[in-house]
């Protein structure tokens, strides 16, 4: 099976019932990645890419309470690493952010979500390719739905033809990613990072 077709869920590897990790506090910050959300609290999943440069992007920004890597999009219940990268799970590497709506918005996250990576590459970012790799937001509420989609379209106005691949689709599960996986280039400074831009920005009024 070539690496950017994506499966159907009859194909998918059948996973596991369990976890495949226990997560340890955030690296840097330590923030208890199980924490259940107070009032104040939103998270939303984003696929950009290589998980370990684009969770770094997030955990950088002001009102981010705490970040994590994980799969979602996909089949297979609890995959491993090894899994994703088959191709055979349909998930996509994620990152989970959790932001204080007080200090910050779902606009202004999604702002560096659409301007460090290139939303128009199907199954891929830059030489990184699979369908592992698509670019995705998974919403949490009916709001960041339509958040997401008003920002795709102001998006695809500032990139003129070139269409937008980004999946728009409601979270249906969040798996953690291994625990060495967590906040990896916090952990490994020199570390690997296919996160870029696309040279392409937001309209200024975009809030």
């Amino acid at each position: 099976m070539r690496k950017q077709e994506m499966i159907s869920a009859d194909q998918a590897l059948p996973g596991r019932d369990n976890a495949i990790a226990n997560m340890e506090p955030h690296f840097i910050n330590q923030s208890d990645l199980y924490a259940p959300l107070n009032a104040k609290q939103e998270s939303i999943v984003l696929g950009l890419g290589c998980f370990w440069g684009a969770e770094r992007l997030f955990w950088q920004l002001p009102g981010v309470v705490s970040t994590s890597v994980g799969y979602s999009g996909g089949f297979t219940p609890n995959p491993t690493y090894e899994e994703v990268c088959s191709g055979l799970t349909g998930h996509t590497e994620v990152v989970r952010i959790v932001f204080d709506t007080t200090q910050t918005s779902l606009a202004a996250i999604l702002r560096t979500f659409w301007e460090k990576h290139d939303p128009t590459q199907g199954m891929r970012q830059g030489n990184d390719i699979g369908t592992q790799y698509r670019s995705a937001i998974y919403t949490t509420n009916n709001e960041q739905a339509e958040i997401a989609k008003q920002t795709q379209q102001q998006y695809q106005q500032a990139l003129g033809d070139t269409g937008i691949t980004t999946e728009i689709a409601p979270l249906d599960e969040y798996y953690f990613a291994e625990v060495y996986h967590q906040q990896y280039l916090a952990k490994n400074p020199n570390g690997y990072c296919g996160i870029g831009g696309t040279g392409v920005c937001f309209p200024p009024e975009l809030n």
